[in-house]
């Protein structure tokens, strides 16, 4: 077991963080590595399969969401076994090999067919981390700032999209093959920073709980260092048997979870909190975030007719913006809420979509200038809200026993319409020009509805008390988003008596759960 270079209690939960950050700081860079280089002439010319062909370009850059959708499944069926240190270790490891195998594709050599494999190993690296990171990041967070934390990671991918604009716009004066190879290669620093942190940093609590019953002194440790107590010291004691409790509450000890279980109904209805987590997932994706982030600089050049030298310019500026409004959500999200934030988010995009095409309709130079607001508006909209919450609304929403698994299967979803929408918007900016922002447009649009009236809040709650608005919504037979808002914030004691009226067996004993006393620190404020 590592023993995380004596770090412990705050300082470890921050190293935690930044590994974990870095990880999405890795993904948010490879979102943007491909914008600025794939119409590039010596990209072309390594690759000329590329060059001019709107539908090749459209393959070679989403390939990679196939293979990050490979990642994210073999988390699914292999990330229990393999814990979520080692899942993160491997899936950066291999990153860099899919990088060495990029960089290496020369012109006469195959090269646009191991540039393309070389894209698919990079994504199964990602998808074992897109898929894992959270997860990690979760267990071992307090419950008081985890959201936060996982909005903190959601926000860079803004940042890490925002490097890699800039870095090839820089590039791109230098010439040569050096314009798309450095930048392609430069994912290896973040690769290499996260294997370093996680090779020092201990395994999820939970994980070694849950899976290995003769490792529970390894768990208890990690417990104590999170807390920064002692092994034998009563908070340390009393964390553990919280967890143990929760899992055995759920039936995680003694009956593992399976597949099966995430098709449930009844009162803790697995399987609609799974499809709400993952359809929060999809709508990210087909609300045409990647169709503005991937092809920002084509969109500019094709759509409003800039040079390419002002495109990269105005890539770089709108990548800033978004790691601006990135960050609102970390000072938001415990204020407005989940689903506010969601259709906040859902009406700017929607707005933004519409500006864009109306403003390219006549086909001129002065109106595809609102165009260019359009987009920067819907970058605004979508960083500030669209950005962290599918990421963050999954691991709330999902119990315990289904956690790990839905949270893979909607990292799946993910990444199964990320590669189509990034495969199919070149094509369509081709055939039907302004026609693609209306089309998104109208797909926000259809968001509205489904978030209104299904997507309960979960703003401020415990785990457990997310538990009982789908227990009250069951037995009462009212609307999950009515129970959400009927449902007081509980005490601890609340909490207890509440477990006991929908049936769930949360163990209670003279002294409180300590994840559960952010319900007094709530009642406070």
């Amino acid at each position: 077991m590592m023993r995380a270079l004596g770090l412990r209690g705050e300082r470890l939960g921050f190293a935690v963080s930044f590994i974990c950050t870095t990880g999405f700081l890795l993904f948010g860079y490879d979102q943007g590595v491909m914008s600025g280089i794939i119409t590039s002439p010596e990209f072309n010319s390594a690759i000329p399969e590329t060059k001019g062909n709107s539908t090749m370009q459209g393959f070679v850059t989403s390939i990679y969401e196939v293979g990050c959708l490979f990642g994210a499944v073999v988390v699914l069926f292999t990330g229990e076994a393999m814990g979520r240190r080692k899942a993160i270790i491997a899936g950066a490891s291999i990153m860099i090999l899919g990088v060495i195998i990029q960089v290496t594709a020369y012109v006469g050599h195959q090269s646009l067919a191991q540039f393309v494999i070389g894209r698919i190993v990079t994504g199964i690296g990602n998808g074992m981390n897109t898929s894992s990171i959270p997860t990690y990041q979760a267990e071992c967070a307090k419950t008081k700032n985890r959201g936060l934390l996982i909005c903190i990671e959601g926000g860079s991918i803004a940042f890490g999209t925002l490097i890699s604009y800039w870095l090839n716009y820089g590039v791109s004066f230098a010439g040569g093959d050096l314009v798309w190879r450095f930048p392609i290669s430069f994912q290896v620093v973040f690769a290499l920073i996260i294997i370093a942190g996680m090779m020092v940093l201990p395994e999820s609590p939970r994980w070694y709980v849950l899976l290995s019953k003769d490792r529970d002194e390894e768990g208890t440790f990690v417990i104590a260092a999170l807390n920064g107590e002692a092994i034998d010291s009563p908070k340390t004691q009393l964390e553990k048997r919280v967890i143990l409790d929760s899992m055995m509450a759920t039936g995680e000890i003694g009956n593992k979870s399976s597949f099966r279980d995430l098709l449930t109904n009844g009162k803790t209805q697995h399987l609609r909190r799974v499809i709400l987590g993952a359809s929060s997932q999809l709508m990210q994706q087909i609300g045409g975030c990647n169709a503005v982030i991937y092809y920002f600089p084509i969109l500019f050049e094709s759509s409003i007719g800039q040079s390419r030298n002002m495109s990269l310019i105005m890539g770089g500026v709108n990548m800033v913006v978004y790691a601006i409004f990135a960050t609102t959500s970390w000072f938001i999200i415990e204020r407005a809420g989940r689903r506010k934030l969601f259709l906040w988010g859902t009406i700017g995009q929607m707005s933004a979509m519409a500006i864009t095409f109306i403003c390219l309709i006549p086909g001129t130079q002065t109106a595809a200038r609102g165009a260019a607001v359009g987009l920067f508006l819907y970058i605004a909209s979508f960083g500030a809200t669209w950005l962290p919450l599918p990421w963050l609304y999954p691991a709330e929403v999902n119990p315990l026993r289904t956690r790990g698994k839905a949270n893979a299967v909607s990292t799946i979803t993910n990444w199964l319409f990320n590669f189509v929408v990034v495969m199919i918007t070149p094509v369509m900016i081709d055939r039907i020009g302004w026609g693609t922002y209306l089309f998104f447009a109208v797909v926000n649009a259809c968001f509205l509805p489904f978030i209104y009236f299904f997507y309960p809040e979960t703003r401020l709650r415990s785990l457990e008390e997310i538990d009982f608005i789908f227990a009250k919504g069951y037995e009462e037979k009212v609307s999950y988003v009515k129970a959400a808002k009927e449902l007081p914030l509980l005490s601890p004691e609340e909490i207890e008596e509440h477990a006991i009226r929908y049936g769930f067996a949360y163990a209670s004993g003279p002294e409180k759960p300590t994840d559960l006393l952010i319900g007094e620190d709530r009642k406070s404020d």
